[in-house]
C-alpha cells in the first residue's frame, strides 16, 4: 500500500497528542488526503481527526488523559490573572510575547494558588516549566529561546472549549 508524503511523521505527531498547524508541510499532506487519514485514525485506532482552518487534531471518546485538563486550568488561571491585572487576554494570549518568569509571577500571585498547588503540573517552578515545555512539543506554544514564547494558533481549541462551556452554562439557566 502506497500512503500520502510525511505519512510516518503526520501518524507520529497525532499520536503524540500534537496539534498539526497551517505552517507545517503536514497540514497540507492531512488537508488533500483528509478523507484517508480520516478513515486511517478512525479504523486504524478508533480517533477522530479533526480538521480546522487554525489547526488538525485528533480526539477519543476512550481517552482518560489528564493533560487536556491541565492545560485547559492552565489557560483559565492564565486568562484569568490576565485579565485581573487590566490585560485582555485574548489580545495578549493571541499577538504577545510571553516571558517564563511572567507566567511565574502570576502563577506564584494568583488568587487560585490552592487549585496550582494541588495541581501536579503546575504546583511549582520546576512543575511548570516541565509543562511550558510540553506545551512546546504539543504545539500549544512556540518557544522563543529559553525563557520567552508565543502561543500558536492551537490556543484556540481551548478558548472555544471554554466558550463552548460558558454556552452550556448559559443554556442549563
Amino acid at each position: 500500500m502506497e500512503f500520502p508524503n510525511h505519512h510516518r511523521q503526520i501518524v507520529e505527531d497525532l499520536m503524540a497528542g500534537k496539534f498539526i498547524l497551517p505552517t507545517e508541510r503536514t497540514y497540507e499532506v492531512l488537508k488533500e488526503n483528509e478523507d484517508f487519514y480520516t478513515n486511517f485514525f478512525k479504523s486504524s485506532f478508533n480517533y477522530e481527526l479533526k480538521f480546522t482552518q487554525h489547526y488538525i487534531y485528533m480526539t477519543s471518546d476512550e481517552s482518560n488523559e489528564m493533560l487536556s485538563r491541565d492545560m485547559c486550568i492552565f489557560f483559565a488561571l492564565l486568562s484569568y490573572e490576565l485579565d485581573r491585572d487590566g490585560k485582555n487576554f485574548l489580545e495578549r494570549i493571541q499577538y504577545s510575547e510571553f516571558e517564563i518568569e511572567e507566567i511565574e509571577n502570576y502563577f506564584i500571585n494568583s488568587s487560585y494558588i490552592d487549585l496550582i498547588v494541588s495541581n501536579k503540573q503546575l504546583k511549582d517552578s520546576e512543575n511548570r516549566r516541565n509543562f511550558i515545555n510540553t506545551l512546546n512539543r504539543r504545539n500549544i506554544i512556540e518557544k522563543i529561546g529559553d525563557n520567552r514564547f508565543v502561543f500558536t494558533s492551537a490556543h484556540k481549541f481551548f478558548m472555544d472549549f471554554a466558550s463552548d462551556i460558558v454556552k452550556f452554562e448559559n443554556i442549563k439557566e
